[in-house]
């Protein structure tokens, strides 16, 4: 099709705003998708998206509309991932595009997810089509948040589009936009070729598909292709285009969107950003943005039944093939036995991942807390690079170690100010500034340590705040950290999984905490136990599970009181055996208590 017919958009929003709603709509109002085969939330194909109302696995569809002036146009959507954790994706299917779909909620209005991927769009100088959506419901302010976009934007409240896309009202309004506004592609057909991956997948017969964009050159079915990241050299089995479904073609040219089956097995040799060209005449540079895929949280992964671990390592490599963003290693624990230790972009990422693998897998698994990536300094110069806090070297080693801090934005009503900031100091946080957007609501930014972000910041914060209060963050340095490293030892055995790097002020008050939690999650045994924190070798906090008793002179109907003393010296005398070579069960609450301690 000729490029001044094509267009090529994406659509942004925050979590629930009715993006994959609206989708379904246009794929309606265009005949893409007949009566038959529709079903809610098309573009979403998995359970997890559906429930969480968040697209967690980029789509693409090519639309064909029939515009009033009866000109045909091809309509490609680049539908993109809904949560922070995926911004380097959602920055890849925005390069893949012109124009970009801002979706608003009537009744929410502007939220932190919509500001973020709007600047990220803004970067990409597409063009914005702005979008009041659900505006059929009771507590819905259309005309209001019309003019909060209008402002934020440059534009004229009435230049916004109101829609509900459950009800279809406006799909017809943002098609014609769609064409109207949104530039055709620039690329030129007769350069070499060079196309954009903004997503990919596996299939079990045809290797990793790639999805991609043709900025520059053409594409045809059985030429040789190369990818200039790694200068791994293809011969894909198949090109074509979603309809929505995958569709072969003959070839694809510059401004297009489609998909090159690969052929490869794994898929992180076709990373998204990457660039595909011609190997028999290659393009002279990659197309720009590229960055290999890089996990910010860590966690540790077993199989409550140790003979599971086949399975679940199984489950992995079947995962990773189509999340080359998840990376995992073999980990042995004294408590947990064998595990792996993965790593994932952040913390949805991860309840994502551990969702699919009980699911999809059937396994049932025990998380332990999730750390960061920290950078240890030793007495030799070296960097260490470590992933948790059995990983750490001897405290006489160690000279600095450094931990990441965020960026952090909340968006919140102005009544919320105070516990927002109380929140934000006691995990050590640092104000950056504070904006009032208008008489209800402002904008907080700030500092923050990631180990403080991870465990149960977001929860807190909605908690604080009754839901109102929305979060964005992003990585913003390395920075030097007064941090020791807090061991829990349960019947004076160290328990790696429960041991955690934490900053020295606040070592004895989750100490503290953790053995209080702990004492109540682990089971009573014949013989006391204690639980103690320990930072180095001076305990801090110390809890002790108290014995049960059994009642060994209940047998006993009188005689000479020396019977009941010979059976209570021989019980003693056991507790004191059992408790040098007793082993004490650690249940899973006890991993879980780490996750919800009050700080």
């Amino acid at each position: 099709m000729d490029q001044q017919h094509i267009r090529n958009f994406c659509i942004i929003a925050h979590i629930d705003h009715g993006k994959s709603t609206l989708a379904d709509r246009l794929l309606e109002r265009t005949g893409t998708i007949s009566p038959r085969e529709m079903t809610d939330q098309v573009l979403d194909s998995m359970d997890l998206e559906r429930e969480k109302g968040v697209t967690i696995k980029a789509s693409a569809v090519r639309m064909l509309y029939q515009h009033e002036d009866g000109e045909e146009y091809e309509l490609n959507l680049i539908d993109t991932p809904g949560h922070v954790d995926f911004t380097y994706e959602v920055s890849r299917a925005l390069a893949a595009c012109e124009g970009a779909i801002l979706v608003v909620d009537a009744a929410q209005g502007i939220q932190a997810q919509t500001l973020a991927n709007l600047y990220l769009a803004l970067d990409q100088d597409l063009e914005i089509v702005s979008v009041v959506n659900k505006i059929d419901l009771a507590r819905a302010y259309p005309d209001e948040v019309a003019q909060e976009v209008g402002e934020l934007i440059g534009v004229p409240a009435d230049e916004v589009i109101r829609t509900s896309a459950r009800e279809g009202i406006g799909s017809e309004e943002v098609l014609e936009a769609i064409v109207e506004r949104v530039p055709p592609p620039s690329g030129q057909r007769d350069k070499p070729l060079r196309a954009l991956i903004f997503d990919s997948h596996y299939d079990t017969y045809k290797g990793v598909v790639a999805y991609v964009r043709l900025m520059d050159g053409e594409l045809a079915r059985g030429q040789q292709l190369m990818l200039m990241s790694n200068e791994k050299v293809i011969e894909p089995l198949e090109v074509g285009s979603f309809r929505p479904g995958m569709v072969p073609v003959e070839g694809l040219a510059a401004g297009q969107v489609g998909y090159i089956a690969t052929g490869l097995k794994d898929v992180r040799d076709c990373s998204v950003g990457d660039t595909v060209t011609l190997a028999h005449d290659p393009a002279e540079e990659p197309l720009p943005g590229y960055r290999p895929a890089k996990p910010m949280v860590f966690a540790g992964l077993y199989p409550v039944e140790p003979e599971d671990y086949g399975l679940l390592k199984d489950a992995l490599e079947k995962l990773r093939l189509n999340d080359a963003s998840l990376i995992y290693q073999p980990e042995t624990s004294q408590a947990l036995n064998l595990g792996f230790r993965c790593g994932f972009l952040g913390l949805f990422h991860m309840e994502i991942v551990q969702e699919r693998l009980e699911r999809e897998y059937d396994l049932e698994l025990l998380t332990t807390a999730p750390s960061v990536e920290y950078h240890v300094i030793t007495r030799q110069g070296e960097i260490v690079i470590v992933k948790g806090a059995a990983d750490l070297p001897p405290e006489r080693e160690i000279t600095e170690i450094q931990e990441p801090w965020m960026d952090i934005q909340i968006w919140s009503p102005v009544e919320y100010i105070g516990p927002i900031m109380e929140l934000v100091t006691s995990r050590r946080g640092e104000v950056v500034r504070v904006d009032y957007l208008d008489q209800q609501r402002l904008l907080l930014a700030y500092r923050i340590p990631l180990a403080e972000l991870i465990v149960d910041f977001y929860d807190r914060l909605k908690s604080i705040t009754r839901g109102y209060a929305s979060l964005d963050y992003a990585f913003a340095e390395y920075r030097p950290g007064d941090l020791v490293k807090l061991d829990i030892l349960v019947n004076k055995e160290p328990v790696d999984a429960l041991s955690l790097i934490v900053h020295r002020d606040q070592a004895y008050a989750i100490g503290t905490a953790l053995t209080k939690k702990l004492k109540e999650v682990i089971p009573r045994q014949l013989f006391a136990v204690p639980i103690q924190a320990s930072v180095g070798k001076r305990a801090i906090a110390r809890e002790t599970v108290k014995a049960l008793r059994k009642n060994v002179t209940a047998k006993c109907y009188g005689g000479d009181v020396t019977r009941k003393r010979k059976l209570l010296q021989r019980q003693r005398e056991g507790k004191k055996r059992l408790k040098r070579i007793g082993n004490v069960e650690i249940p899973q609450e006890a991993f879980m208590a780490v996750l919800k301690l009050e700080k």
